[in-house]
């Protein structure tokens, strides 16, 4: 009997996912560039304390990228701890105009693509409180947690108690969507934690607990960074479902959470040590032309944050973030000399197994007998 040979022939549908995947890993890639880069465009063009700027890049390539109000700079701002030098940027004010470079790009972009004629008759309040108001308050609580969290627990253990959010990103994924992971993936999520750890202790810090006290400890310090970790899961897997379910554009995510994001922000500012210092000094005490630039860099960012979680996931876009680590060590021996620790160099195959297993092994359905 003759062997019938047939071509398979690349369909609309195929085509169309290939084109999905290499937009997706292009948005991944730039991502990782920004994230990499941030703390050192920030370093040069923002005139910031040396301990201030310790404590920045430490903690930025923790835990910068969330869809919510950026955190580039949040773990330190209004830290009772940290006074302002002399013409140093308020902290406050450069997040909210962050925000607001967020909104305009994300409306230019929308015009470009021709979605921005159809906002008014397709825009709700329900509809908008639902995929990005609950997101945008859920994340403020998280850093608002995260900074308690912070000033009572050494940076070591809280950049290790940190990465669990990895797997709430992928338990609520499953929860939320039914996205399943293959045990291969599963595997390749706890290698990426392992790597983020190692970097976590190579980073290093001289940081120590405010207090010696194991109940002041517990729940001033593990437990709320612990509850953060869970709603950083909880509010990327939102994000995730209002996307890739409700459709709603990554764009327009992105314009409702800043604005949230903002006024919870603005809401805190009467209190904080940040308001106090704009209502001394002015909005942009401490400005020059190049705080732009990371400013304009970071909301940017922001942006390719929303398009990763839309497209990827959540839980790729921890990857990403870890990536970025890598990226920040190497372009800081390149730029200052400073080689990568020992720790670092372990975290790089991690990283790249991680990467591959994930990719190389998604999950697949099995097809029940007929």
């Amino acid at each position: 009997m003759a062997t019938v040979k047939t071509k398979v022939k690349t369909g609309p549908a195929q085509a169309s996912m290939q084109k999905m995947s290499a937009r997706v890993l292009f948005y991944s890639l730039l991502l990782t560039l920004q994230y990499g880069v941030q703390p050192l465009i920030s370093k040069r063009c923002i005139r910031q304390g040396k301990k201030h700027f310790q404590i920045y890049l430490f903690i930025t390539v923790l835990l910068v990228g969330e869809h919510g109000v950026s955190n580039w700079s949040k773990p330190y701002a209004g830290s009772p701890s940290l006074r302002f030098d002399r013409r140093e940027v308020i902290v406050t004010t450069s997040v909210l105009t962050c925000e607001l470079a967020k909104v305009i790009f994300a409306l230019i972009f929308m015009a470009k693509e021709g979605t921005l004629k159809k906002l008014s008759s397709q825009w709700t309040l329900v509809g908008s409180l639902t995929a990005s108001g609950l997101p945008a308050t859920i994340y403020a609580l998280q850093n608002s947690l995260l900074q308690i969290s912070y000033r009572n627990l050494d940076s070591l253990t809280f950049s290790m108690l940190n990465q669990t959010k990895i797997i709430f990103t992928a338990l609520f994924t499953y929860i939320i969507l039914r996205q399943r992971q293959s045990m291969q993936q599963i595997v390749a999520v706890f290698l990426l934690i392992l790597a983020a750890v190692f970097l976590s202790i190579g980073e290093g810090s001289s940081k120590r607990s405010s207090s010696g006290d194991p109940d002041h400890i517990l729940f001033y310090g593990i437990v709320p960074v612990l509850v953060a970790s869970v709603l950083s899961g909880l509010a990327s897997a939102l994000c995730q479902w209002a996307s890739q379910v409700k459709k709603h554009s990554s764009y327009l995510m992105t314009i409702e959470m800043s604005i949230v994001g903002s006024l919870c922000l603005l809401a805190s500012i009467s209190k904080s040590p940040d308001g106090e210092a704009i209502r001394q000094h002015g909005f942009f005490y401490g400005w020059t032309p190049l705080t732009l630039i990371p400013v304009i860099f970071n909301s940017l960012g922001g942006i390719l944050v929303g398009l990763v979680t839309s497209h990827a996931g959540g839980v790729r876009k921890g990857f990403v973030i870890v990536s970025a680590l890598l990226v920040t060590a190497m372009l800081q021996f390149i730029f200052e000399g400073k080689p990568p620790s020992l720790y670092c160099l372990i975290a790089l195959p991690l990283v790249v197994s991680s990467i591959s297993i994930y990719q190389k092994y998604p999950y697949q359905v099995k097809k029940k007998e007929v």
